[in-house]
């Protein structure tokens, strides 16, 4: 079925677009749904689902690039202090146990663990993975 849009649908009217304009944010999607982790400054993993992102290389290596983080949540927060996080690609049997995270949000919570998933440590980066998914790209953070 096709769509088409001459102006902003009803279905986005009122939503925060993060500065874009509506096209911009239709077109970006869709990408990607990744559940990305990292750990918490007391230890305890934290996860957090993320969609708009986007990789490119050079000869200095492999990137990611996240737009839309919320900077006043744990995932931006844990990325700078601790550095590194792991990127999940939940298959999607395991779709719904990754969405879960988000009713685990606190800073006490054990995420990946309280929405029935297996934390593991990544062997590369200081940070967890979920073994459930189908690929895990360990990261490093390299700027802002």
């Amino acid at each position: 079925m096709k769509k088409e849009f001459a102006s902003l649908p009803d279905s986005m009217k009122g939503r925060n677009l993060y500065g874009f304009d509506w096209k911009e944010f239709v077109l970006a999607i869709p990408s990607p749904l990744v559940t990305v982790t990292t750990y918490k400054q007391d230890g305890k993993t934290n996860a957090t689902m993320q969609s708009w992102l986007n990789f490119t290389s050079d000869e200095n290596g492999f990137y990611c690039i996240f737009g839309g983080v919320n900077k006043h949540r744990h995932m931006y927060r844990t990325l700078k202090e601790r550095e590194a996080c792991v990127i999940n690609f939940p298959a999607a049997d395991h779709y719904m146990k990754c969405y879960a995270t988000i009713w685990h949000n606190h800073d006490e919570d054990d995420e990946i663990t309280a929405a029935g998933l297996t934390a593991e440590p990544a062997s590369m980066v200081d940070a967890p993975r979920i073994r459930e998914c189908f690929l895990n790209l360990e990261c490093e953070y390299q700027w802002e």
